[in-house]
């Protein structure tokens, strides 16, 4: 942190008028997939508040096809979005080699909310939060405005379209090797019902509550992270604001845990002059779904393989069963057993792998975070959520593994090994060799998703969802 806060330091004083001194350099709680820091300067004017993006270490990894523009690009896009009208901080310097302290940007900082959680239940928020979901739509359609041919994003950023879209995800997650049937039948099904083709235009592709920041007074006052943007079907966005994983408990409010659908779409419609297809919305909420169990894995692989071994990647890996649910929600909703408790075995009597898992996390949920704050209070609470999953894992798991085999043997109309009839319902799947109309592979796919998200969030509320589907 040194060696970054004195080249910060040398940045600042090149590029802001009045710099005097660096008093203040934070990394925030979060960015798993960037670092982002809060920064207070002394000017000669008084003191000023700006945030930093930077690549993880500040080295940047190779963009992943066209999924990655860079930190430059992202920049770039949220200059363009202020021009046309999109709520976004100013960018104050792009960070160069010549800087020495890796990839990103530094920008104004802003004051305003962007916690998911507290912008669905907090009581100051409660006056606004039936305009958001209308505002959010005139957002979006501002953006989708943009010409990416007169700006020549065209010919800076990748073009998708849905198929390809789908077929690219499905290709990553195949490549990491873990068999998720859940995911791969998720996948014909949106080859199977693809949208009719439309105008492609800038997406911003993860326009969500938890990305953007809001004012208890005007709203909407930031678009955050374009890091995934692309040139594709405009309604991916307005898709993934309605994803479950982004309405933070409140799933009786689709647009991100504060709004409806009808909202969304009229504040859209009344800036863009387009009607909005609530079909051609669901094909990308689906796909939201889909896209972030299959990016939830890739954060969990990260941690394999990565520069740092952050500890909340292996915990976002864990959340692909919460997208999984959803995507059973969506697709195949059915009547379904929530899993039961089995007894927990040890290789000793005392003091037993429970006992010895509950007192690290009581330790860092007792003692780690009472003495802590910031980033380091936010990892212990992810640590022990971590080991809450294998807790539930060591009472769950049994009965989970004798369903999922009992399951297979019947789609599959055989016995084996739990692991080699998985993967080989999966083979199945991509193959095309297996229906998804199969007897029993929805009834199957829904137990095992359900008891699998029991373990690791029995809290989230595609659970609640799936349990309490009615014939």
């Amino acid at each position: 942190m040194g060696d970054l806060r004195e080249g910060l330091a040398r940045v600042l004083e090149r590029v802001v008028p009045g710099f005097e001194k660096l008093d203040v350099l934070e990394r925030l709680s979060g960015g798993a997939s960037q670092e982002t820091y809060r920064i207070e300067i002394a000017t000669v004017e008084g003191k000023r508040k700006l945030a930093m993006r930077r690549a993880p270490g500040g080295v940047a990894t190779p963009a992943a096809g066209s999924e990655k523009p860079g930190l430059a690009l992202e920049a770039e896009l949220m200059r363009l979005a202020r021009a046309a009208g999109v709520p976004e901080p100013v960018v104050v310097h792009v960070l160069t080699e010549r800087d020495g302290i890796g990839e990103g940007f530094v920008m104004e900082w802003l004051e305003g909310e962007a916690l998911g959680a507290r912008i669905v239940r907090a009581p100051e928020f409660d006056a606004i939060r039936p305009k958001l979901a209308y505002q959010c739509g005139q957002v979006l359609a501002r953006i989708h405005a943009i010409d990416v041919k007169a700006t020549k994003l065209d010919q800076r950023l990748g073009k998708m379209d849905p198929e390809t879209f789908v077929r690219q995800k499905w290709e990553q997650y195949q490549a990491m090797s873990t068999p998720q049937p859940m995911i791969d039948f998720t996948a014909r099904w949106l080859l199977e019902h693809l949208p009719k083709k439309s105008e492609l235009k800038l997406v911003h592709n993860d326009f969500r509550n938890g990305n953007l920041m809001f004012d208890k007074d005007a709203g909407v006052i930031a678009v955050l992270d374009w890091e995934v943007a692309h040139i594709g079907d405009p309604m991916r966005d307005l898709g993934w604001i309605c994803t479950n994983s982004w309405r933070f408990g409140r799933s009786e409010l689709p647009v991100g845990g504060f709004g409806t659908y009808a909202d969304l779409f009229a504040g859209y419609e009344s800036v863009s002059g387009t009607p909005v297809d609530p079909a051609h919305v669901k094909f990308w909420e689906v796909f939201g779904s889909y896209w972030w169990a299959i990016g939830c894995l890739a954060m969990g692989m990260s941690y394999r393989t990565g520069p740092e071994k952050l500890v909340e990647r292996p915990g976002i890996g864990r959340r692909t069963s919460e997208c999984q649910v959803d995507c059973v929600n969506l697709v195949i909703p059915g009547p379904v057993e929530a899993p039961k408790k089995g007894v927990v075995m040890s290789s000793t009597d005392l003091p037993s792998n429970e006992e010895l898992l509950t007192s690290v996390r009581d330790f860092l949920r007792d003692d780690v975070m009472k003495a802590t704050q910031g980033r380091t209070n936010f990892l212990a609470r992810v640590a022990s959520n971590s080991l809450d999953i294998v807790l539930r894992e060591l009472e769950l798991g049994p009965w989970h593994a004798e369903h999922e085999l009992e399951g297979l043997t019947r789609v599959l109309g055989h016995g084996g090994d739990l692991l080699a009839l998985r993967s080989e319902l999966v083979q199945g799947l991509r193959s095309r060799a297996i229906a998804l109309d199969r007897a029993g592979l929805a009834e199957h796919l829904r137990q095992t998703v359900v008891a699998q998200v029991a373990i690791d969030q029995p809290r989230y509320s595609g659970l609640a969802t799936a349990l309490g589907f009615r014939n």
